[in-house]
């Protein structure tokens, strides 16, 4: 397995390309099960979770072809042309479904394109439960009949999908995205009351609008989706990742430097730019995107994770890291998902002062972080750890950073583009 080696107490300086959103990506590529024709997708990010979606969609016939880079967003994002014009299999196996909880993303699609699909239950993550029960009652809703069989979501819809009022009882991401693709090819006009507004849920819709379906109410609560009997090519690029641009953002500043994130949108991260701005940064819009850098010192802020617009749970372990070395003390609660402060005995061993009570953590600021051998337990949490080290006195060794890999593209060479001693240390064969 390979480890990341980092020598901390060097300033980032410099650009950093920020990619396409990983979490967008994913429910864009399930669409291309909503048609025959090709979806175009442009600003794809390089990635373990977007090749373990591919992989899915491969074996259920959509043809994937890669056309490199680019370059006109300077991101390197790749395009894929995507076109699943005969459905060879509905069933989700649970060897590809267990790598990634998002492959229950083909779900909705399968039902409504070919009144059946079997998806394995995503078992267990790392981060808590995350029910796909909302999901499997909504597709209810629409018509389908659903039983649990042998670890299998078995849903039928011989006749079709039908239209109808879904009221979710909590805000559901994945959710929302499952519902709004089935529902595009549903007979009749589908409700989503309490829908999510994340930015990758409206990119979803407006792909959806470009491939002919019929939205009202996009970035709202409340979705109506009036269905259509086909949906038609289309051309998409996905967002920039919110997550990425936050996760530099604060790599700047745990390390006190002063970096430009490039085609990072300020829209998508109001309620991070306001904490940040409260603990001492400022991050300012350029003509090409965000520049972040500390104004004066660096202090404990309080935090709560929300749905979006509030401050999200992907962005809650690295400011954390970042709370380690501010003055003062800080508190951060998690409302999102349980088992979220799995970085704390990671962070602990490089000297941060840090007391977890049920979903909060308080943080004492400390004045310097000692590099250490740590070890990732999930995506966020191992990307916290690396800014924990780029800020600590001494040598960090990463270890499991697959994790890394599975939501973060170039980490490495990001950084290190900008001043960081970060290196990759591969596993010897």
């Amino acid at each position: 397995m390979d480890s990341m080696r980092i020598k901390g107490g060097k300033p980032l300086q410099g650009k950093i390309h920020i990619s396409g959103a990983k979490n967008a990506a994913l429910p864009l590529l399930a669409a291309s099960l909503l048609t025959d024709e090709t979806l175009t997708l442009g600003n794809v990010p390089h990635l373990a979770d977007i090749a373990t979606m591919a992989n899915l969609l491969g074996q259920h016939g959509v043809n994937l072809s890669l056309n490199g880079h680019h370059q006109n967003n300077g991101s390197g994002g790749r395009v894929m042309e995507l076109r699943a014009d005969k459905i060879t299999s509905v069933t989700a196996p649970y060897e590809l479904v267990r790598k990634m909880r998002a492959s229950i993303l083909v779900l909705g699609p399968l039902v409504a394109r070919c009144g059946e699909a079997k998806v394995s239950l995503p078992g267990g993550c790392a981060i808590g439960r995350r029910p796909v029960d909302m999901h499997i009652k909504a597709l209810q809703q629409l018509g389908a009949e659903v039983a649990l069989d042998n670890g299998y979501i078995h849903a039928r819809a011989p006749k079709g999908l039908k239209g109808a009022e879904i009221v979710f009882p909590m805000v559901t991401v994945t959710g929302t995205e499952n519902v709004m693709m089935a529902a595009a090819l549903a007979k009749g006009e589908t409700t989503i009351i309490n829908a999510a507004r994340e930015p990758e849920v409206i990119d979803l819709a407006q792909c959806l609008v470009a491939m002919g379906a019929e939205i009202d109410g996009i970035g709202s609560h409340k979705l109506r989706i009036t269905g259509k009997d086909r949906l038609h090519a289309a051309r998409h690029d996905v967002i920039p990742d919110r997550i990425e641009t936050g996760t530099f953002a604060m790599a700047a500043a745990i390390t006190n430097g002063d970096v430009e994130l490039i085609g990072a949108r300020l829209a998508h991260l109001h309620s991070v730019v306001e904490l940040l701005g409260q603990a001492g940064i400022s991050i300012t819009e350029t003509p090409q995107g965000l520049r972040v850098k500390r104004v004066n010192g660096l202090h404990g802020v309080d935090v709560m994770t929300e749905a979006y617009p509030g401050f999200p749970t992907d962005l809650q372990a690295q400011m954390m890291a970042l709370m380690c070395v501010a003055e003062g003390a800080s508190m951060i609660t998690e409302t999102i998902f349980e088992n979220r402060f799995m970085h704390v005995p990671e962070l602990r061993r490089m000297g941060a002062n840090i007391t977890v009570h049920d979903a909060s953590a308080m943080i004492r600021g400390v004045p310097q972080l000692t590099g250490a051998p740590v070890m990732a337990t999930d995506l966020r949490a191992s990307v916290s750890l690396a800014l924990a080290g780029l800020a600590a006195k001494g040598e960090t060794i990463l270890n499991r950073i697959y994790h890394l890999d599975r939501g973060y593209e170039r980490l490495e060479e990001k950084l290190a583009a900008c001043g960081a001693d970060i290196e990759r240390v591969r596993e010897a064969a």
